[in-house]
């Protein structure tokens, strides 16, 4: 026992001297990430602003709009394109040429923009399309859009997008790109869009384009 009572207290006070250490001398921290230069940003989506126009709200229905999306969305769409997952020769090309700071810092530019509010091109359809958005076709186990793009379609961050407004002629092309197979970067909408016909399709897609 003589021998016990003085190991346990010189056990202890190494174990407060490695305390004080530590507290001197702490471990370095995680870098914290980079915040996103908005300035760059700009500068670099000026090249974008051609087909997406200079606030994000494209002129044109060929071209999505990227105003308010959800900016971990772009990246990974960035990324992809850049990597060949996402096909478009014309997207790879300009993706290439970003950095991971480049993608991040025009993700989060354009999505301070606010999104312009779209319109239901077919308004026969909007009826058909709003019970295929909110409660998908269940016979068929086509699952309800709003179950991951949210009810009002602004989505959630990252993985599913922002919907509301966008163009119904751009959806009609994502959405029939994923169904043939021409898109493959998403196994479920692959999946949900192979179930659909150009009706439905059509349909969901001018609904979504009048949803704000």
């Amino acid at each position: 026992m003589k021998l016990i009572a003085p190991l346990i207290l010189a056990a202890a006070s190494a174990l407060a001297l490695s305390a004080v250490a530590q507290e001197a001398h702490p471990a370095a921290a995680p870098a914290a990430a980079a915040k996103p230069d908005l300035a760059k940003g700009e500068a670099t989506f000026a090249v974008c602003a051609g087909c997406h126009g200079m606030d994000g709200n494209s002129p044109a229905p060929t071209y999505p709009k990227l105003a308010q999306q959800h900016p971990q969305y772009i990246i990974k769409q960035l990324q992809e394109f850049k990597s060949g997952k996402r096909a478009s020769p014309v997207m790879q090309g300009f993706a290439t040429a970003l950095s991971d700071d480049d993608m991040k810092n025009v993700a989060y530019f354009i999505t301070n923009k606010k999104a312009a509010a779209g319109a239901s091109a077919d308004k026969t359809l909007v009826t058909l399309g709003e019970r295929i958005y909110r409660g998908g076709i269940a016979d068929r186990k086509i699952a309800a859009c709003a179950g991951c793009h949210s009810p009002n379609g602004a989505g959630i961050p990252a993985q599913y997008p922002r919907l509301a407004g966008q163009w119904g002629d751009y959806v009609v092309a994502q959405l029939t790109a994923f169904r043939d197979g021409a898109r493959g970067n998403s196994t479920q909408m692959a999946q949900i869009a192979a179930k659909m016909n150009d009706k439905e399709i059509k349909a969901v897609a001018d609904y979504i384009a009048g949803l704000r």
